[in-house]
């Protein structure tokens, strides 16, 4: 066997040592995956490697609070959240995830740089929006938006970032806010968007989404 084969036997050798010992990234039963591992080849098909999505039918995930993704990704674990645009994608995803990929992948979003992207709403509905946002809508007992979420949509805590997040998705969670208990964790959301007309909500949603891109 001449020198060239030996050396290509050996690097073959190598690699295959090295793959018997890593766990299989997709493996979303394996508790020794990391949680930035998930999040870069598992989570990543839907929400983008950075969580970025292209689609407005995922959310937006990146620079998202840590403890609101701790909380959220708890409640599809415990089938506690049933939005159908959720359950029918994270409840087998988090089924078998432990506390510590539970955080890691917390951390990793949060520490994402979220993207500039094209606005998709009309301008007029964008400044209709900012009103709700910045003042609420007094004589219908609605608050502000930032009196939770932060003057820059940037949310605290268990009160999630919202600015930036795609239009499409928040009209549909503050519709599952409105009229369902799809979300009991949310019971304050479901209070504060009782009173929000359908234009309201697209208005509102409209300005989130151009908020951190005008």
């Amino acid at each position: 066997m001449n020198t060239q084969r030996l050396i290509l036997l050996a690097v073959m050798v190598s690699l295959a040592a090295g793959c018997a010992n890593e766990p299989r990234s997709r493996d979303i039963a394996n508790p020794n995956v990391s949680g930035e591992t998930l999040a870069l080849q598992v989570c990543s098909n839907c929400h983008g490697a950075t969580g970025n999505p292209k689609s407005p039918n995922f959310p937006n995930l990146a620079g998202q609070q840590e403890v609101y993704v701790v909380a959220e990704l708890r409640g599809f674990k415990a089938h506690s959240r049933q939005d159908p645009a959720g359950f029918e994608y994270m409840w087998g995803i988090s089924h078998n995830l432990t506390e510590k990929q539970i955080q890691e992948l917390a951390e990793h979003f949060a520490a994402q740089k979220p993207e500039h992207q094209r606005i998709e709403g009309k301008p007029e509905r964008i400044v209709a929006g900012q009103a709700i946002f910045s003042g609420g809508i007094p004589d219908k007992g609605v608050p502000p938006c930032a009196s939770c979420h932060g003057s820059e949509g940037q949310g605290s805590a268990t009160f999630p970032r919202i600015a930036g997040q795609h239009a499409d998705y928040l009209v549909k969670q503050l519709t599952v806010f409105q009229r369902t208990n799809e979300r009991p964790a949310a019971t304050l959301m479901k209070t504060v968007a009782h009173n929000l007309t359908r234009e309201n909500i697209v208005n509102v949603a409209d300005y989130l989404q151009a908020m951190p891109n005008q």
